[in-house]
């Protein structure tokens, strides 16, 4: 089971549609079971994908100790994919019950995941650097970054690198790469700003990039992944493409980390 926790430093930057339609495209065209995990108190990804956050328990109730992770699992929809929504709860849920005094509270997310049975496992983090994304972080395999081509976007993701960096010292963590969002193939900074998210991020920046649609938004109204609504969609070509490469690259860096594995014990 792979985990990845998707994670930008500021909104705007189409981290919860990017979280449902790749967790979307890995059920559906990967035939991947997956996971999606709304961990922001926003919950975005819960309305968008037609549920009532006030009317579901959250990771939460089961991160206090109420609840098992199995009762707050949901069927969506789509074949094969599954939802833990979110809820207010979330918000301040690390000063709250027994977190409060635990001083190891940041690693509950990842033993409370651990048996689990998932091909993937999508975690939508909020867009800021807090108890929740860290959470997330170390409860990962893999970060994926996700970002648009503005100014104050790819700046933001500096500060986002050295706080991964700081966590990489008590947590391996890979970041998978770098989902730039709202792209136009024509924008006369599109260089410069590839630049900055190099300098970030070597090597991270992915070649799938979403273009800008209209369907995306459409489709979280209606409370469904892109290929539900508007199958032939640039951005659902660009989300099923950002799909393949996701999973090529992990499998890559699988290989390379049991070729090491391999190698030290010869």
């Amino acid at each position: 089971m792979k985990r990845i926790a998707v994670s930008s430093f500021k909104g705007g930057t189409a981290k919860t549609s990017t979280s449902l339609n790749l967790a979307a495209a890995f059920a559906k065209f990967h035939k991947k079971k997956v996971l999606l995990i709304d961990f922001d108190a926003q919950a975005n990804l819960t309305t968008g994908l037609g549920y009532d956050p006030d009317a579901h328990d959250s990771l939460a109730s089961v991160l206090q100790g109420e609840k098992k992770i199995e009762e707050v699992i949901l069927k969506t929809d789509i074949k094969n994919l599954d939802l833990i929504p979110a809820d207010t709860w979330l918000e301040r849920i690390e000063v709250t019950g027994n977190l409060a005094s635990d001083r190891y509270s940041h690693e509950k997310l990842r033993e409370i995941l651990n048996p689990l049975q998932y091909d993937a496992v999508i975690i939508d983090t909020p867009p800021s650097l807090c108890w929740l994304t860290e959470s997330a972080l170390i409860a990962s395999d893999y970060s994926l970054v996700c970002a648009t081509p503005e100014f104050y976007s790819v700046k933001g993701l500096e500060r986002l690198g050295e706080f991964m960096k700081t966590l990489s010292h008590r947590h391996p963590l890979e970041v998978i790469g770098v989902a730039l969002s709202f792209w136009n193939p024509r924008g006369k900074s599109n260089n410069a700003f590839q630049e900055l998210i190099n300098q970030t991020f070597p090597g991270k920046l992915l070649n799938a990039k979403v273009r800008r649609d209209r369907h995306v938004s459409e489709a979280s109204i209606h409370g469904k992944p892109i290929f539900e609504i508007a199958p032939k969609s640039r951005a659902a070509e660009d989300y099923k493409s950002l799909s393949k490469e996701l999973l090529k690259r992990m499998s890559q860096l699988g290989s390379c980390k049991a070729d090491l594995h391999y190698g030290k014990s010869q």
